[in-house]
């Protein structure tokens, strides 16, 4: 023992015990405040994509359509892990692994989040024909979570609240909920997006329709959420210089649940040309830091948009279309966007090989720190509660798209998933969270 070590120190203090008391109390307004604008994250489950579907296109059978329709392109233009890797250039030891994964995904779960697309996808119809697609919408959606060949999310893109579509946009969103209540209730994977959102008064607009819905059906006050969609330069910058997406968020009261950007109307409404126009341009990231700092801290996710690069034609136009999008995709996974969009069935296999290579490749290191800070035994790094929910929510996000199993997640760290979800979403101010 050093010397002095075993020596009881005097401890003495200048400040009355009323000085603390009253500084609480003045700061009793800001932990209220912290408390409702910044939950911190809610510790659900986020998909690692969206696929967008226009209305007149989805049908019973379309999850299963598209895994189906991946499986069959990687049958023809990768049948097996080495030439999957060769084109993706993926290390050797992850060759195997992914490719295994990915093909089983398509044939479990090809697609974990579904918007049935009433806006651009889908365009302007006659009422009669859109009143129809938005019944068959909630029909083939209540079923579907019924048979259990639902994707883990569901839900539609409406129309948005401008003056030339807000009437179209309300109805279509009334006739979808109200069939799915008169089909036994809404789904817990129910998600509904907001398009085109430029004024946080639209996001008002849209909390207004969701309480009259809630009360006329009695269900609980913010049962209803939804996405909103930065599709414009209005919605990252007022014109008094302020953040227009901080103000959305909070206008949605609680019941905004992601932030999805929109690459090609926002790159146009930039004036960027359409050959430049891509999630990884510099106008598209500075939306994106935008979000991302605007919604941290808020439980509102962030998502990417997409590429619409599509791959199909000959193997060599296929083989670019995936380089393309598997660099997209795992340039965003490196800057916590975790969710992005897909277009078309041939983009599963990318999107599935981006993020299980992600989630794989580090996670012997991952575990490896975690089991260390919950051990408290040190290592070649010195972690910190805020990197140990990092870590741990690393893990969550692998086992929940599949990219790991709990097996080897157990084997490696001794942890269990209520551990990791301990560690992952911790209280507000709890600084010595263990999980031992």
């Amino acid at each position: 023992m050093g010397q002095g070590q075993g020596r009881q120190e005097k401890v003495t203090t200048s400040l009355a015990d009323t000085v603390g008391e009253e500084i609480s109390a003045s700061l009793a307004p800001v932990d209220a405040e912290l408390e409702r604008r910044y939950p911190g994250d809610p510790g659900t489950r986020q998909p690692v994509h969206t696929v967008y579907v226009p209305a007149d296109a989805f049908a019973a059978g379309t999850i299963r359509s598209w895994g189906d329709q991946a499986l069959a392109a990687l049958d023809r233009h990768a049948p097996d892990a080495a030439s999957f890797a060769a084109v993706l250039d993926l290390a050797d030891d992850l060759a195997e692994p992914v490719y295994d994964r990915v093909r089983a995904k398509l044939e479990r779960e090809p697609v974990e989040d579904l918007r049935v697309d009433f806006e651009d996808g889908y365009g302007p119809r006659p009422d009669a024909e859109e009143d129809q697609a938005a019944a068959r919408a909630a029909r083939l959606i209540a079923q579907a979570y019924r048979d259990g060949t639902a994707a883990p999310y569901m839900g539609i893109r409406m129309k948005c609240m401008e003056a030339a579509v807000r009437e179209r946009g309300i109805r279509t969103l009334d006739i979808f909920l109200t069939g799915l209540m008169e089909a036994g209730g809404l789904p817990g994977g129910l998600v509904l997006t907001l398009p085109k959102v430029t004024y946080a008064q639209q996001v008002t607009a849209m909390v207004r329709l969701l309480e009259e819905f809630e009360r006329t059906h009695g269900l609980a006050d913010g049962r209803i959420g939804f996405e909103i969609q930065i599709e414009t330069s209005q919605a990252v910058l007022a014109s008094d210089g302020t953040a227009t997406v901080a103000r959305m968020i909070q206008a949605a009261g609680g019941r905004a649940t992601g932030l999805h950007y929109g690459t090609f109307d926002y790159s146009a409404c930039l004036g960027v040309s359409a050959a430049h126009q891509s999630s990884d341009h510099p106008a598209a990231d500075h939306a994106k830091a935008i979000m991302q700092v605007a919604a941290a801290g808020t439980g509102v996710r962030v998502s990417d948009g997409s590429t619409n690069v599509l791959p199909v034609g000959p193997t060599p136009k296929v083989h670019d279309a995936w380089r393309l999008h598997h660099g997209l995709t795992r340039r965003a996974l490196a800057r916590a966007y975790y969710q992005g969009w897909d277009m078309h069935p041939g983009h599963l296999p990318t999107r599935y090989a981006a993020v299980f290579g992600f989630y794989r490749e580090g996670f012997e290191q991952t575990a490896a720190r975690l089991v260390a800070y919950a051990n408290r035994t040190g290592g070649d790094v010195m972690d910190e509660p805020a990197t140990a929910k990092a870590l741990s929510g690393h893990l969550l996000r692998g086992l929940d798209c599949g990219a790991l199993d709990i097996a080897e997640v157990a084997r490696a760290t001794g942890l269990t998933r209520a551990d990791l979800e301990g560690f992952a979403v911790p209280r507000r101010g709890d600084l010595t969270v263990s999980a031992k």
